[in-house]
């Protein structure tokens, strides 16, 4: 995958937008990518100089990413595929601040308030008409925990005219603010959420694998694939 000769045919075949890509395996396209050079430190440190040619995984890369950023990145919630969902016994018009913690194994990265309001953005796939043997997040019928918030459940979904779900009609348990029940009763799954009213639009961009096949002598001959999306948070 570092075969210069590999990675100069995708720029002049126009592949890529250049050496700093972010999909590129360059210095420069990951820096664009927003990898930090501790995770390249690490990552080399994992694999060790071999003396015969040798392919190494690219998730082990990718868990050097991971490693790297979880220990400094402070946590945010966003929604890439919103789904509306609609608090029927939550008051209209009002809303409440909830604390949420900025990193979970950092307490000196102290705190922040998040808007809650009736109207909230789900995850698509946070939802799931006919749930799956082992799907335990929303369905109609089945109680979820928004964290930082409260214990929702949903009672019915609104369609539209393609058969599509649009909105989930849900109620709140106030007694379980902040994400615990007081008579103990538990939830297996904890969803991410934005405010309706109080989120910001967003331009994400999802980047794929470069190569469609993992091994580099099929690489040479396979195009690479990206997907890029932009939506609402």
């Amino acid at each position: 995958m570092l075969s210069k000769r590999v990675l100069t045919r995708l720029v002049q075949d126009g592949h890529v937008s250049g050496w700093d890509d972010p999909r590129m395996p360059t210095l420069a396209g990951l820096r664009r990518r927003g990898v930090p050079p501790e995770a390249i430190r690490d990552f080399i440190k994992r694999i060790g100089v071999a003396k015969a040619n040798s392919v190494v995984d690219a998730g082990m890369f990718e868990f050097s990413v991971r490693e790297a950023l979880n220990k400094t990145s402070l946590r945010r919630m966003a929604v890439l595929r919103p789904l509306k969902v609609v608090i029927e016994n939550y008051p209209e018009g009002e809303g409440e601040e909830l604390d949420a913690v900025n990193h979970p194994d950092d307490p000196t990265a102290g705190s922040r308030k998040i808007k809650f309001t009736r109207e909230l953005f789900i995850e698509q796939e946070d939802f799931m008409e006919v749930p799956e043997k082992k799907f335990f997040r929303m369905s109609v019928g089945r109680e979820v925990r928004l964290r930082y918030a409260y214990f929702i459940t949903c009672r019915e979904m609104v369609k539209n005219d393609a058969g599509e779900v649009i909105e989930l009609r849900c109620t709140y348990d106030p007694a379980t603010k902040g994400g615990n029940a007081p008579d103990g009763r538990k939830v297996k799954a904890t969803i991410h959420w934005v405010s309706a009213v109080h989120s910001v639009a967003a331009e994400v961009r999802l980047y794929h694998a470069l190569f469609s096949k993992p091994d580099r002598a099929a690489a040479r001959t396979s195009l690479p694939i990206s997907i890029r999306i932009r939506s609402s948070c």
